[in-house]
């Protein structure tokens, strides 16, 4: 059973004092006495605690207490106001995947109450595993082992199926999102978005926004939406075979067409993955993975969805990424790392247009 603690804590943000490295340093003494006050395991015991990632959305601890083992999402303090929303979005998706086949983390409570650590913040159980996030090659045995390297992308494409499956409605999240006229709405929403931060010409924006305009699904079953999967965003158990441990990282988690986070997810999987250009494909080696058809074979016969307007969703996805990375190009300034958006946001509108020009689909 999920903890909650909630209450009318002051609605400021406190400063929170950083280490020398830049790190946050968390009341650990108010942490303590609040998961005392939920009746979590562990009352009495120290906290321990270890940073483990950051970013501008939220920041992520491991926390260790006695026996017990779990992890604390919080956003950082300079994070805006809508990130207090934002995380307890997250913890009512987090939340709702307790009890399906769906690999996450387990919720473990929840505090809404920004006199304890600033922010709002959620705790999750602790997933042992690995993340590709980050990393310049595939842990042992993936690295050399292509076989089993493959079953990474199998279950990658069996997660969001799973996830798909999941009765959103009966989870208590009807609230989450606005499933109704979805596809009606990306057009006008990302044009409107983009004519807002333009700062240049985007060859190909128009003609797939008019092929997109002008088709549909074949059929919409509305479902859980990730809305940004990929490796990047997925946590895997050690060893061989491989193992899905947990889908991670839900901030613009949604209910829509989960159709769109498979097209997200092969939207730039290489035609030929035996290839040596297929190490270079993307931020992961692809070697060795199946093609784009058999992924997207196995998420339809996991899922029960059919895939054959995936053309669509990946002319979609490529559209709107391409719009997405370009807000970053735009205020990338001296950031190298936003500076080298622009020219694949480029690459990723003319291919957007040229799947929608080339495409046989004709719903």
């Amino acid at each position: 059973m999920a903890a909650a603690q909630t209450g009318s804590g002051a609605r400021e943000v406190r400063r929170v004092p950083r280490t020398r490295s830049g790190e946050p340093v968390i009341d650990m003494e108010r942490l303590a006495g609040w998961m005392d006050d939920a009746g979590l395991p562990g009352k009495g015991a120290p906290i321990e605690h270890r940073f483990l990632s950051g970013g501008t959305q939220n920041e992520i601890y491991e926390i260790r207490r006695g026996d017990e083992r779990c992890v604390i999402r919080i956003p950082p303090p300079e994070a805006p106001a809508s990130r207090d929303a934002g995380i307890l979005r997250e913890w009512h998706i987090v939340e709702a995947l307790d009890g399906t086949d769906v690999p996450h983390t387990p919720a473990v409570a929840v505090c809404e109450d920004t006199s304890v650590l600033g922010r709002p913040f959620y705790l999750m159980g602790f997933v042992d595993g690995w993340s590709p996030m980050g990393r310049t090659e595939w842990p042992a045995p993936f690295d050399t082992d292509l076989t089993a390297r493959a079953g990474l992308a199998y279950q990658l494409a069996e997660g969001i199926a799973l996830l798909s499956k999941v009765d959103w409605q009966a989870r208590g999240l009807h609230d989450l999102g606005r499933p109704e006229g979805f596809h009606e709405r990306q057009v006008d929403r990302w044009t409107a978005f983009l004519d807002r931060i333009k700062g240049r010409e985007l060859p190909g924006f128009d003609e797939a926004a008019a092929w997109l305009r002008a088709h549909k699904p074949l059929d919409y079953i509305p479902g859980i939406m990730h809305g940004d999967y990929q490796f990047a965003n997925v946590m895997y158990r050690d060893g061989a075979p491989a193992r899905l441990a947990a889908i991670v990282d839900w901030e613009m988690g949604t209910v829509g067409d989960p159709k769109l986070d498979l097209a997200w997810m092969v939207q730039s999987w290489p035609e030929d993955t035996g290839s040596p250009e297929a190490a270079e494909a993307s931020y992961v080696d692809l070697r060795g993975m199946p093609s784009r058809d058999q992924l997207l074979a196995h998420y339809a016969e996991v899922s029960g969805r059919q895939v054959e307007d995936i053309d669509y969703y990946v002319v979609l996805a490529k559209w709107k990424l391409a719009v997405v990375l370009e807000q970053g190009f735009q205020r990338a300034g001296d950031d190298a790392k936003l500076q080298a958006f622009g020219p694949v946001v480029l690459e990723l509108m003319a291919s957007a247009a040229e799947l929608a020009g080339s495409s046989e689909y004709t719903s």
